[in-house]
């Protein structure tokens, strides 16, 4: 079972910040090979949706209020332990994701920048895609928004 915590940035502990930058590292930028700039200012203005098992953060996602970045709310650095994937807390970590965007900023309008690779998934939660694949970061990537 996933404990999923949603804190601000001010109440992220420091271990917990660290886990953080230690999850999204490991997934994005080991495994999947890519040199980017994952601290990039934007922890500050986002909820962070925390997924724990058995005191452990296995999960992540982090989201943005509407007219931050795009007019539409936004959830970005899903991520998911590669051992833990196989449990699908992925599904869990957006669930808890759009529940938090609706609770915390009273809206269901959500995009994101997803790997076109994961598009699947993404449309499982009923996103569609808009625009045309590109590449972000060496990383093919397509818009999508969930209304």
């Amino acid at each position: 079972m996933l404990n999923v915590q949603v804190k601000t940035f001010e109440n992220l502990t420091k271990l917990e910040l660290y886990h953080i930058l230690e999850l999204r590292s490991d997934v994005f930028v080991v495994e999947q090979d890519c040199v980017y700039r994952d601290i990039d200012g934007k922890d500050f203005e986002a909820l962070h949706v925390l997924g724990f098992k058995d005191d452990k953060l296995i999960a992540y996602a982090r989201i943005f209020k509407p007219g931050l970045y795009y007019e539409e709310s936004s959830i970005g650095r899903v991520v998911v332990t590669k051992p833990e994937r196989r449990f699908k807390y992925g599904h869990v970590i957006m669930e808890k994701s759009i529940a938090a965007i609706a609770e915390h900023y009273n809206t269901s309008s959500i995009k994101i920048m997803a790997q076109t690779y994961l598009r699947n998934f993404y449309s499982s939660f009923g996103f569609i895609e808009i625009g045309d694949e590109f590449l972000d970061d060496g990383i093919l990537h397509v818009m999508m928004i969930k209304t």
